[in-house]
């Protein structure tokens, strides 16, 4: 009886706390992102221009950012529709309960996870779908009225809390249906890449059958002794994804992989095996690959010498982003101004959607509006990902990022390097595993030293 008791106080315990930091990271507050009409803004490889061509036409309010001097042009609307057609994935509340756990929130805990699935997300979004792609309705989204944030924030909590207790959940049901959306689209062709975005979400729904969910990322991680609840450095995710990936019985992700850096080093046969599903000579088999390289920045803060190195990479149209952020707090980087980082933040509480249902809607997984950042303010640990459609992509990204490297690497060492040759030709402990020990002993050590060298995210 008194473990029963135990339990259920445990129980009540890790509720009213995931109630509260529903509150806490649901209490957002509306700010402006004001972005130089004389400075270009890139967004993975695509830059835009916000020059000066009419004093009367503002910035629509909706947009969430401001162009100095009340002077916009140019393609900000061009800029809108790509950064918000990016998938935007968020703590969640009121999901299925953990397994191993009384948890039913990551708030707190998971957006090291969330900016990992984002990178991932835009990965298969370049794999599906092409750089070019942008969402239809992406410019319908609207910014929540900021006025009404604090009082429905009030209400979310009390509403939160009765419902962690009774465990209940409210149920929600889209107001547009999935067949009005499909007819608003013009061609077979835009028809079949609403059915690859809406395919690609539902990878990342917050149910235990989610290929990339949080539930599936979570239970990966315990295969390297994490758990739901802990916090997930930077390379502790690479590695989490690359296993996802591996692990996915899908057959529409047969043609791609993730390949993981091994100590800043990428081993370019080991890439090429990867890649390589048969002997011939063409591209037609290849399979397309996710580069993630864990790196350090500087010591204990960011080293401003890699400012460049870090926007030259953004300015790569076959980046994926970069899974960082600044102490305590994780963001998915996708961009710059000047010296400004562009990013979207996980740290907004949003409630449960059932991915499973035929017509979920969409809007809660596009952020309306862009952030931005100083990169002084970077914390120095993070994941850089790319992503190479072929062997021939690969081979034409490792040659472009190598002389990048070098460049800004000037008399110091560079952040990563391209080796040629196998990880086993240089006394690596192959990671080659079996299906029962899903990390490897080399990767264990390997996590386990991440894990230790990171910062703590909240």
């Amino acid at each position: 009886m008194e473990a029963t008791g135990t339990d259920d106080v445990d129980k009540l315990k890790t509720k009213f706390i995931s109630a509260w930091n529903n509150m806490k990271y649901s209490w957002v507050l509306k700010t402006k992102t004001y972005f130089s009409r004389n400075s270009p803004v890139l967004l993975l490889g695509k830059c835009y221009h916000f020059k000066y061509e009419d004093e009367n036409e503002l910035l629509p309010a909706r947009s969430g950012c401001t162009i100095e001097d009340h002077v916009i042009a140019g393609n900000v609307e061009e800029f809108r529709k790509d950064f918000i057609s990016r998938i935007w994935l968020t703590y969640r509340e009121e999901f299925p309960q953990i397994e191993g756990s009384a948890l039913t929130t990551d708030c707190g805990w998971g957006c090291t996870l969330r900016t990992g699935q984002m990178l991932l997300a835009q990965g298969l979004i370049l794999h599906f779908l092409g750089r070019a792609w942008t969402w239809p309705d992406a410019l319908n989204i609207e910014n929540s009225d900021s006025e009404s944030w604090t009082s429905n924030t009030v209400k979310k909590f009390t509403a939160s809390f009765e419902a962690s207790l009774s465990g209940e959940r409210e149920l929600k049901t889209p107001t547009i249906s999935l067949k009005e959306k499909m007819e608003r689209y013009s061609d077979d062709r835009e028809m079949q890449n609403e059915i690859y975005h809406r395919k690609i979400i539902s990878w990342f729904g917050d149910s235990p059958l989610a290929l990339f969910g949080l539930h599936q990322l979570i239970a990966y991680g315990k295969k390297s002794g994490k758990k739901a609840g802990d916090w997930y450095g930077p390379a502790v995710v690479a590695h989490i994804l690359r296993k996802a990936v591996e692990e996915a019985r899908h057959p529409d992700l047969k043609g791609i992989t993730i390949y993981v850096a091994q100590d800043c080093t990428v081993y370019s046969s080991d890439v090429i095996d990867k890649q390589c599903t048969s002997m011939a000579s063409d591209n037609t088999n290849d399979k397309a690959v996710i580069i993630l390289v864990p790196v350090r920045l500087g010591g204990e803060r960011t080293n401003a010498d890699y400012l460049d190195f870090v926007k030259g990479i953004l300015s790569l149209e076959y980046c994926v982003g970069i899974i960082g952020g600044k102490p305590k707090q994780s963001y998915y980087f996708a961009g710059f101004q000047d010296d400004s980082l562009i990013y979207m933040d996980p740290h907004y509480c949003q409630s449960f959607v059932d991915v499973s249902i035929k017509d979920f809607p969409l809007e809660t997984f596009h952020c309306p509006s862009p952030k931005k950042m100083s990169f002084r303010k970077m914390d120095p640990s993070c994941t850089i990902g790319f992503y190479c459609r072929n062997v021939q992509d690969f081979k034409r990204a490792s040659e472009e990022i190598t002389k990048m490297l070098k460049i800004s690497s000037k008399e110091k060492y560079p952040l990563f390097t391209f080796v040629n040759g196998h990880s086993r030709d240089y006394d690596f402990t192959s990671t080659t595993t079996n299906e029962e020990d899903l990390f490897s002993e080399d990767e264990k050590k390997r996590i386990k030293r991440f894990s230790t060298e990171e910062f703590v995210l909240l």
